[in-house]
């Protein structure tokens, strides 16, 4: 399928590893020109180069890296400077640590909203009106799955993504958008074999006395299709909700899982 989205150009946070890559991936492989963002400047590099060698991605798709700390005013100042005009925007944040509520302060639940909340926010709003008056226009937030069925060690995450989640219900049909073929979802990534997945791993096994190992193959045998996602697949999806055939999908919370949640909506 022709996603019609050759041409456009994206930004993608977060992008030098894991979900965010395969986003980028997948965008690239379209023609889609694209900007990747994250703190590490080494690894962004290295991500840069293997989407430009990558055999599906054409010579004349531009891929930019800038690395930035997309959660700050100053990294946000410094991905515009380059480029205001955005036809796609993937918001992706490193999801806060693991742990006991107990143990969070003040300023762990501030780090935790404003960079998993509070800047995909600013994205859009510095974004989403541009988006209008040029009459095309993808928003897709990374979120979890933890918005629909919380995980006790993920709380931070838990409560700063549902209000990012509540946030996108309401802005995300607002007729000035939606009518000018603007969308905004949020996709919902379930257990993706990524470092962040390895992480939660790390710290169930911390809290239950278990191996990791042991950890992992709960885990895995909790998902119907026995296996861990792969960040191509779920960029595949980020890419379609980016599509010219999306435009009639806006406010949803599409949940990427292998079937783990077992709720019926």
């Amino acid at each position: 399928m022709n996603l019609g989205i050759a041409g456009k150009w994206a930004l993608v946070c977060g992008a030098s590893k894991g979900l965010g890559y395969g986003c980028a991936l997948a965008l690239a492989r379209e023609g889609t020109h694209i900007v990747i963002v994250a703190r590490g400047a080494e690894a962004l590099k290295s991500a840069a180069d293997r989407l430009r060698s990558d055999a599906q991605v054409t010579p004349v798709t531009q891929i930019e890296a800038i690395a930035a700390d997309i959660t700050t005013v100053e990294g946000r100042a410094k991905v515009f400077a380059f480029r205001k005009d955005f036809d796609i925007v993937v918001t992706n944040a490193g999801g806060p640590p693991p742990g006991d509520f107990r143990d969070w302060d003040r300023d762990a639940w501030i780090k935790a909203v404003d960079a998993n909340m509070l800047t995909p926010i600013e994205l859009i709003k510095a974004t989403v009106d541009g988006m209008a008056a040029r009459g095309f226009g993808r928003i897709v937030n990374i979120t979890s799955s933890a918005v629909k069925a919380p995980i006790d060690i993920l709380g931070l995450s838990n409560g700063a993504r549902s209000g990012l989640t509540g946030f996108v219900a309401g802005v995300s049909r607002t007729s000035k958008l939606a009518s000018a073929n603007v969308t905004i979802n949020n996709l919902l990534p379930g257990a993706f074999d990524t470092d962040r997945l390895k992480a939660t791993l790390e710290g169930g096994a911390k809290k239950s006395g278990k191996t990791v190992d042991e950890v992992r193959d709960l885990r895995i045998k909790t998902i119907p299709s026995l296996r861990f996602g792969t960040a191509e697949e779920f960029g595949a999806t980020c890419a379609f909700l980016c599509s010219a055939h999306a435009g009639y999908i806006t406010g949803q919370n599409v949940l990427i899982d292998g079937g783990a949640y077992p709720g019926t909506y």
